[in-house]
């Protein structure tokens, strides 16, 4: 379904003639098929005529009106409006459907039915459709219906309850966490669906909830759970390993992490601290975590001495011990490493001249990767999309005029 500009850009990409069809609104879904049209496949952003997307309106701030963070999950992407409650609009839903290889929806359980775009609908019209449905509890259980976004979940999986300082009130991580974690389990969900059905022809239905999709990160929390302990919120500092931490140096913040006994002699060593390893509560790394805070005291009483990049030469470039600043966002945008791996691009956007793109880390040596498209603009790719399915121009006309793309034109607004 890709045109032919679409094409040469995929060439030599992993999902090169991979088509999802994208239905879902923010993080969870909008990461996902980000990430498949990174590795070259074709996906098509259905989206709410007049509106679009809500992460479209989500801010400040706004650049020109159009919103930063909804740049960055929609990249290479096309913009279809479709009215889902018109007839019209439906079955040209179908006719995308039949030639789409993948099918992404994160509505609340019961709305794709009332739709009549839920499983059974589309794979009457595709057999071998990978239908992914993502909701906050999954389809099924006492919970299903329930909405549910990032906070929600972060409280449920217990995320919040191992997040911030002891005695204090529980934290939220500051990313959308538990959105960006299902949506990577989506992506890896649907591509391992694509495998299999190259295997043995056959389509799949994907049942992904954010809930469940977040607890296996637990890991160590867990584990002390099946430990019969209780995990406990330790602002930086970690229940298995210490130093593993954030310490304050004379004008920012380090981070330490001493992952066993040589790096531990050789973090004192190089912080001239050689009485560290020889008092009996930091010993071994069960002693230091049993003393943690008495810990932190005396490494940071060091620490204070010099600033952060005075501690990198010494620690991280020196001594070769796992260490790091605390960088801002914008420093971490922004950094001899990031630049010489080229991860901050650029890309033409058709109203901004060109817009920031974070590009995604997977650097294959056979293939090749990453975006093409800007984020579109709500309706681009109106016509586009049904030119590709062979529609004559006075064909579009007709739909635009029975509203499938909604009240507007459609022959003006859509590119």
């Amino acid at each position: 379904m890709s045109d032919t500009n679409t094409q040469s850009a995929a060439q030599g990409k992993i999902l090169n003639g991979i088509t999802v069809l994208d239905l879902s609104t923010f993080v969870t879904g909008g990461f996902s098929s980000a990430m498949f049209a990174n590795l070259g496949a074709e996906v098509i952003k259905i989206e709410q005529p007049g509106y679009g997307d809500a992460i479209r309106h989500t801010g400040p701030p706004f650049i020109e009106g159009e919103s930063p963070y909804y740049w960055t999950v929609n990249y290479g992407k096309q913009s279809l409006e479709l009215d889902l409650k018109n007839d019209r609009a439906r079955e040209a839903l179908y006719e995308l459907a039949e030639e789409a290889d993948v099918f992404i929806q994160n509505y609340r359980p019961g709305t794709a039915e009332r739709l009549d775009v839920d499983y059974e609908s589309i794979r009457e019209h595709n057999e071998g459709i990978i239908y992914l449905a993502i909701s906050a509890f999954g389809q099924t259980g006492p919970w299903a219906k329930r909405s549910g976004y990032d906070l929600l979940i972060q409280g449920m999986s217990g995320i919040m309850s191992v997040t911030g300082e002891e005695g204090r009130q529980p934290v939220k991580v500051g990313l959308p966490v538990t959105d960006l974690i299902t949506a990577m389990w989506a992506a890896f969900g649907a591509t391992a669906a694509l495998y299999r059905r190259a295997q043995t022809g056959e389509g799949e239905y994907i049942d992904l909830g954010m809930l469940e999709a977040t607890l296996p990160w637990l890991t160590k929390q867990a584990g002390q759970v099946f430990a019969g302990e209780e995990p406990k919120r330790m602002g930086t500092k970690d229940p298995v390993l210490a130093p593993y931490q954030t310490f304050e140096t004379a004008d920012g913040y380090l981070n330490v992490c001493i992952l066993n006994e040589k790096l531990w002699h050789e973090l004192c060593e190089a912080i001239d601290r050689p009485d560290l390893p020889a008092d009996e509560r930091f010993e071994e790394n069960a002693d230091r975590v049993d003393h943690q805070d008495e810990l932190e005291a005396e490494i940071e009483a060091t620490l204070t001495g010099k600033t952060t990049a005075e501690w990198i030469e010494i620690i991280a470039e020196e001594a070769g011990v796992p260490a790091g600043p605390v960088f801002e966002v914008e420093e971490a945008l922004n950094n001899p490493q990031i630049d010489y791996r080229g991860t901050i691009t650029e890309i033409d956007h058709p109203e901004l001249g060109s817009v920031p793109v974070i590009e995604h880390p997977l650097k294959f040596e056979n293939s090749d990767s990453g975006f093409e498209l800007a984020p579109p603009l709500l309706g681009e790719h109106n016509r586009d999309v049904f030119r590709e399915l062979g529609y004559s121009e006075a064909e579009i006309d007709e739909m635009a005029e029975l509203g499938v793309f909604g009240e507007q034109d459609g022959a003006e607004g859509a590119r």
